[in-house]
């Protein structure tokens, strides 16, 4: 079994993302600027935002938050990002979700310019990814991809089961590892499907993306198959000081020993999530997408 360390390989790009920042300052070029929107007080929502934060400063970006309150209203909101839409010197900005309930998360999304849109959400730049085009990919799935660029994990013929359906997750990384040069044979399972666990136990790569904790156990993967964990759940714990532990939707002690690759949780795709970010906002900087 071999583990994949998510943060190594963030690590490793983080250094390439930070070189080529220095190439552009050093050529006269302003740094590219990421800002982040966030409403309202969610705890893991402002743990996330702040960890953005720290990543833009490693990598030399210029980091801009803005923090509204969470009743603040919908066409408010809408009018912030049309001044970012507009605003020369951001190169992508994202909304942080969750949002209010008396917010409409897609109305809000639609209203970023694709350009912008460095979460990779827009309905533009889902279509492109889609078609196999230039975008801006969301960035658990490139995440993922990275992870299994960096172990030469082989894809091409494989089968993949993915385990959940969502639009940030699920949906993409079934797309990306299908289209050409990858070259997966990928199942797309969720909660509703019959034999999911006889499915699942067919795969040679498995993602785990469901969102239920310790959901895949050792009877459902096969000898050798490589297991990618998307899921994070905290769950109360006895044994932390802090009163709880993060679990992944793979019950990991019994499964890991199956496998011949497999990311543990935390330390596995979580670390890939904002370097992907930080991927696309640099891309948004150097007109790489929408010249």
């Amino acid at each position: 079994m071999n583990l994949i360390n998510g943060k190594e390989v963030a690590d490793s790009l983080k250094a390439v993302i930070a070189a080529q920042v220095n190439e552009m300052t050093a050529a006269g070029c302003r740094a590219p600027h990421l800002v982040a929107i966030l409403v309202g007080d969610d705890g893991a929502s402002q743990t996330y935002v702040g960890h953005k934060e720290r990543m833009c400063t490693e990598v030399g970006f210029r980091s801009t938050v803005l923090r509204f309150e969470e009743s603040v209203t919908q066409d408010f909101l809408l009018g912030e990002i049309e001044k970012l839409n507009n605003d020369a010197e951001v190169d992508g900005f994202i909304v942080q979700l969750p949002l209010p309930g008396h917010i409409s998360e897609q109305r809000v999304i639609e209203a970023i310019d694709p350009r912008k849109d460095v979460d990779g959400f827009h309905p533009v730049n889902t279509g492109r990814m889609i078609s196999g085009l230039p975008s801006y990919l969301p960035a658990t799935p490139d995440g993922i991809l990275e992870l299994l660029k960096y172990y030469k994990i082989e894809t091409v013929g494989k089968n993949c089961v993915v385990i959940g359906r969502s639009n940030i997750v699920g949906r993409p990384i079934a797309n990306l590892l299908s289209q050409k040069g990858r070259d997966c044979t990928v199942t797309v399972c969720h909660s509703r499907t019959h034999n999911l666990s006889q499915t699942v136990a067919q795969a040679d790569i498995v993602i785990a993306a469901i969102g239920i904790a310790e959901f895949v156990t050792a009877d459902m993967v096969k000898p050798g198959a490589v297991v990618v964990d998307v899921g994070i759940t905290r769950v109360p714990s006895e044994k932390t000081k802090s009163g709880w532990k993060l679990l992944g939707d793979v019950k990991f002690d019994e499964v890991a020993p199956k496998c011949s690759y497999i990311t543990p949780v935390p330390g596995g795709v979580g670390p890939m999530t904002i370097i992907s970010l930080m991927k696309n906002t640099l891309k948004a900087a150097k007109r790489e997408i929408y010249k």
